[in-house]
């Protein structure tokens, strides 16, 4: 009866910790998208950039926010595999999301020869929401992987054959 207790809180645990992350994750994406959208927006309706320089831009600005948010709260209590390791993984997940945002705008802009920005902010919409789930398990998978153990640790020692050390 014990282990089904102690696997029904590692259970909770788990749960626990993942609506923690998705909720960190939501909040640091919200300000990220709110910089996104914000200065996609500003960069090619005031400023007069193309669309995908617009979205290159934008996209950049908001993944280096991002990138300090997750690691310091989101993720911050998985393993810590080294900055430079951790940095160059988040950019190749970031830079993965940027192609399928920079695809999806570039082909409603030029092969569909849409340029109301209306038109191009849906576009973009669409695409940082398929960025976000492709971050997201990037993120969690190679990123900032969880801490790893051989095994969980026993909560009673073990005592050791013959009674314990040290004692004639």
């Amino acid at each position: 009866m014990g282990l089904v207790v102690r696997l029904r809180q590692l259970l909770r645990a788990g749960e626990r910790r993942l609506v923690r992350e998705l909720g960190a994750f939501g909040v640091v994406g919200a300000v990220c998208f709110a910089i996104d959208v914000g200065l996609f927006q500003l960069l090619y309706a005031h400023v007069g950039a193309g669309a995908v320089t617009s979205k290159l831009l934008a996209t950049l600005v908001s993944m280096s926010v991002a990138f300090v948010g997750h690691r310091f709260w989101s993720f911050a209590h998985r393993a810590r595999t080294g900055l430079r390791r951790e940095y160059w993984r988040f950019a190749a997940v970031n830079g993965a999301a940027l192609v399928v945002g920079l695809g999806i705008v570039a082909f409603v802009r030029y092969p569909l020869d849409q340029q109301s920005a209306l038109v191009l902010q849906g576009a973009n919409l669409v695409s940082i929401a398929l960025g976000t789930v492709l971050r997201f398990l990037g993120y969690r998978r190679w990123v900032f992987p969880p801490r790893t153990s051989a095994a969980p640790p026993d909560p009673v020692p073990a005592a050791a054959p013959g009674g314990p050390v040290g004692r004639a």
